[in-house]
């Protein structure tokens, strides 16, 4: 008897491990991994330490996340903010969403792009995840908190008047001093769960933003809850401003390559440079700060973090449909990686998407379609290679990279139907580079690939495009009325080389700006 009663006690102990041990839909509370997203706004990434030994800048956090996790030498994003953070939030180029430039979303992917596409946010928090955003939101008209979205949580900077046509009368003010009407961070205005949060001269808006992220962190853990932190910051956006580690800027070297205004009252013998590295510099220490709380939480060792920015310093690499414009830092770090370091391997901001729900154990809808792939066999050494293409662009201009050969400014709008081809030979460094384009002997099978791979990914924004048949396409010819200065922005490198064709508009975009198709 006392043996039956043993083996029935065993029985139900086995029961009720084997219940504990079962994943409900996305996996358990308790075993679920933590996220926590940290994207920089307008920064290449040479200006990293890790990336870059050499630069002026020294970012011992981020080094040391490279280091543990893995870092990927050539991601590519799009080249603008608006597009890079729609691909990021989708998993799904523009080509598809629409979503080309900050002024060109076609479709009306603007008021759409969340009910035409799936928020892998949206996919997190059904699924049991706690989220939140803090920063800089700059995705279309969804707001984050709406249901499409996905976000719980939020501290957002925003413009005075959008606070407004947000919150209404719930805004409430500034504080004593008011805020500068856009300013993204001294006296920053900044929205936080449905209220205007109180500022002064000495708010310094991404210290704000991390607190929130830092006492999301810990509600989420005491609540014994799973969660994604997304942090878009502002930082090292222009202008160029103080942080709190260091004075005002002194404006100096008129003209260099430093793309921002000082907007601030000067003082010292600082110059925007210095400055702009010191945003840099402190975008790092911030980076620390979450990375210490989440070991003071117990949570260090089950959290993935991973680092970005949307595309590549402003004035000298943003908005080019260049590689230098596509190319953006990433990191990558969390529990199992075994590819640590610095890796040749290829990735682009669609990838992000399946990687993160693939970590959190969200199942694949084969409903959603995306362009990506999940990064998580090839971190966990379960394959050796991750992918074979990547692919970038602003507006018209198309970037498309694999391991061997580069194609960039590719526009036919532009009259570029061809771009500019390289052999790279593998190499990451432009120095190595050898152009191939034209047909040149040895390569026209390669070239052939990348039309296949283009003309798979859905109509780029050429003459033919229905966007130009539309009244936003109207507004927008009227606000650049030099389209050729565009054109020879996007796609050249710094520092821009004149277009053979330049006042002389090619055949189908001359079409356009009389009004034609």
């Amino acid at each position: 008897m006392r043996l039956f009663s043993f083996a029935l006690l065993l029985l139900v102990i086995s029961e009720h491990l084997l219940e504990a041990a079962a994943p409900a839909e996305g996996g358990s509370p308790e075993a679920r991994p933590n996220l926590v997203f940290i994207l920089a706004d307008d920064v290449s990434p040479e200006m990293f330490s890790c990336y870059n030994p050499d630069s002026p800048a020294k970012t011992p956090h981020l080094d040391a996340l490279a280091a543990r996790g893995a870092a990927f030498r050539t991601c590519f994003s799009a080249a603008m903010c608006g597009p890079s953070r729609a691909l990021l939030m989708t998993g799904v180029y523009g080509n598809r969403t629409g979503v080309f430039a900050n002024d060109i979303w076609a479709f009306q992917s603007k008021s759409r792009l969340f009910t035409e596409q799936v928020s892998w946010v949206r996919q997190l928090r059904d699924t049991g995840y706690a989220t939140a955003i803090a920063g800089k939101w700059h995705c279309g008209r969804a707001v984050p908190w709406s249901d499409e979205v996905g976000f719980e949580q939020y501290c957002l900077w925003e413009t005075d008047d959008r606070i407004e046509r947000l919150l209404g009368d719930a805004c409430g003010t500034a504080g004593e001093t008011a805020s500068d009407a856009g300013c993204r961070f001294w006296n920053s205005p900044t929205i936080e769960n449905g209220r205007r949060l109180p500022t002064d001269e000495n708010t310094y808006g991404p210290d704000v933003r991390c607190d929130f992220v830092l006492r999301f962190m810990e509600e989420q853990v005491r609540a014994g809850r799973p969660f994604l932190a997304y942090w878009p910051t502002v930082l090292p956006h222009g202008p160029v401003a103080r942080t709190p580690r260091n004075p005002a800027p002194a404006r100096t070297w008129p003209g260099s390559w430093w793309p921002f205004g000082g907007g601030e009252e000067t003082s010292g013998d600082r110059t925007e440079d210095e400055d702009f590295i010191a945003m840099v510099e402190y975008l790092d220490e911030l980076v620390g700060r979450v990375v210490e709380r989440t070991k003071e939480l117990g949570i260090y060792e089950s959290t993935w973090f991973l680092f970005a920015a949307d595309n590549g310093t402003a004035n000298v690499a943003k908005n080019r449909g260049v590689e230098e414009g596509v190319r953006v830092p990433y990191i990558i770090a969390g529990p199992g990686i075994v590819r640590q370091g610095f890796s040749e391997e290829l990735t682009d901001f669609s990838d992000i998407a399946p990687t993160l729900l693939e970590i959190a154990g969200v199942a694949p809808d084969p409903a959603v379609k995306r362009d990506g792939t999940s990064q998580l066999p090839y971190l966990l050494g379960e394959t050796d290679t991750h992918r074979e293409w990547i692919y970038g662009y602003t507006g018209p201009v198309q970037v498309l990279r694999t391991r061997e050969y580069l194609l960039e400014a590719r526009a036919p709008l532009y009259g570029e139907p061809g771009g500019r081809m390289y052999f790279t030979g593998g190499s990451k460094d432009r120095r190595d580079y050898v152009e191939v384009s034209g047909g040149a002997p040895g390569h026209t099978a390669d070239r052939d690939r990348f039309d296949e791979i283009l003309a798979d990914l859905g109509p780029a924004l050429a003459a033919e495009h229905p966007f130009w048949a539309s009244k936003q396409a109207t507004e927008w010819l009227r606000q650049n009325p030099d389209v050729g200065a565009l054109a020879a922005k996007q796609l050249q490198r710094q520092p821009m080389t004149p277009l053979t064709w330049r006042g002389n508009s090619p055949a189908a975009l001359a079409a356009i700006l009389r009004g034609g198709r």
